[in-house]
C-alpha cells in the first residue's frame, strides 16, 4: 500500500471509531423495549359517551340504576354517575342503597353540591327531615343563590317540626325563584298544612301555569281543592294525569277527609310528600 493510501485508511479508521462509540453509547442509554401487551389481560373500561348518558337519564329507574352503577364503578368520583344511581334507587324506594351510593361520592368529594342535594332528598323521601338539614345547609353554603337547597331545607325543617324556620326557608326560596313551580308547590303545602287553604290554592294555581310544572304540582292542587270540599273540581284535575283506579282511591281519601284539616306529615299528599327540587 502506498503511503498516501495508508494515510487515508488511518484517517478513515480514526473517523469510524468515535462514530461507533457514539452508536454504542446511544444504544446503552436508550430505554428498554416495551414488552408486547398480553392479549389475555383485561382492557381498562371506558366511560359511556354523553349521548348514552342522556339516554340513561330518560330511562326507567331499573335500567338507569344498572347503567349508573357501572359508570360509578369505573370512577367513584363521577358525580353525575353517583347521583344518577342514587336517584334511580330512590325512585324505586331503595333508600338505604341510594344513601350508600351518594355516600361513596361524598367520601371522595365531601363538598360535591349535587351529592349533598341528593343526600337531603333521600332523608326527606324517607320522612327523616332532621337528617336532611345538615347536607342541605352545606349545599346552601356552597351556592347561596341557588333555590334548591333552600326549598329542601324548608321541607326538612317541616318534617323536624321546626315551623318558624320552615316558613322562613320557604319565603327565602320564593325570593330566590319566585316563579318556580316546585318552590311554589312546597310553600303551598306548608300553608295548607297550617290552615291557610286560600293561600295554598293561590300558590298552586300559579304553579300549575308554569310550563315546567310536574304532575305532582297539579295533584297537590287537586288535593287542596278536595280538602276544601270541592270534589268535582279536584277529580277533574286528578284525571288529567292519573289512571281511573288511582283517581278512585284518591277521591275516596278526599271524601273521608272532607271537612277535616289537612293531615300533617307524609300523608298530606297521596302521591308523594313534595315535588323534588
Amino acid at each position: 500500500m502506498c503511503r498516501k493510501s495508508a494515510l487515508a485508511a488511518t484517517a478513515l479508521a480514526l473517523c469510524l471509531v468515535p462514530l461507533a462509540a457514539q452508536a454504542r453509547d446511544k444504544h446503552k442509554d436508550a430505554p428498554p423495549a416495551t414488552a408486547p401487551a398480553d392479549p389475555a389481560a383485561p382492557r381498562p373500561r371506558m366511560k359511556a359517551d354523553p349521548a348514552a348518558r342522556v339516554m340513561a337519564r330518560r330511562s326507567p329507574p331499573l335500567a338507569a340504576a344498572a347503567f349508573w352503577a357501572r359508570e360509578a364503578d369505573i370512577d367513584p368520583a363521577d358525580s353525575e354517575a353517583a347521583v344518577g344511581l342514587s336517584q334511580a334507587l330512590r325512585a324505586m324506594g331503595n333508600f338505604d342503597d341510594a344513601g350508600a351510593a351518594v355516600g361513596k361520592l361524598l367520601t371522595v368529594k365531601p363538598d360535591d353540591f349535587d351529592g349533598l342535594l341528593e343526600l337531603a332528598r333521600i332523608q326527606i323521601a324517607r320522612n327523616q327531615g332532621f337528617y336532611a338539614i345538615e347536607p342541605a345547609r352545606r349545599a346552601e353554603a356552597l351556592a347561596p343563590r341557588d333555590w334548591r337547597p333552600v326549598t329542601l331545607l324548608a321541607v326538612a325543617y317541616e318534617q323536624a317540626q321546626r315551623d318558624d324556620e320552615a316558613l322562613a326557608a320557604h319565603r327565602q326560596a320564593r325570593a330566590l325563584a319566585p316563579d318556580n313551580p316546585t318552590v311554589l308547590s312546597n310553600y303551598a303545602m306548608f300553608c295548607a298544612a297550617h290552615g291557610d287553604a286560600a293561600q295554598a290554592e293561590s300558590l298552586l294555581r300559579t304553579a300549575v301555569t308554569r310550563p315546567d310544572a310536574t304532575i305532582q304540582v297539579r295533584q297537590n292542587l287537586a288535593l287542596v281543592l278536595g280538602l276544601q270540599g270541592r270534589l268535582a273540581e279536584a277529580e277533574k284535575i286528578a284525571r288529567q294525569d292519573l289512571p281511573p283506579e288511582l283517581v278512585a282511591n284518591n277521591m275516596a281519601y278526599l271524601r273521608a277527609a272532607n271537612g277535616a284539616a289537612l293531615p300533617a306529615g307524609p300523608s298530606r299528599n297521596w302521591d308523594a310528600l313534595r315535588a323534588t327540587p
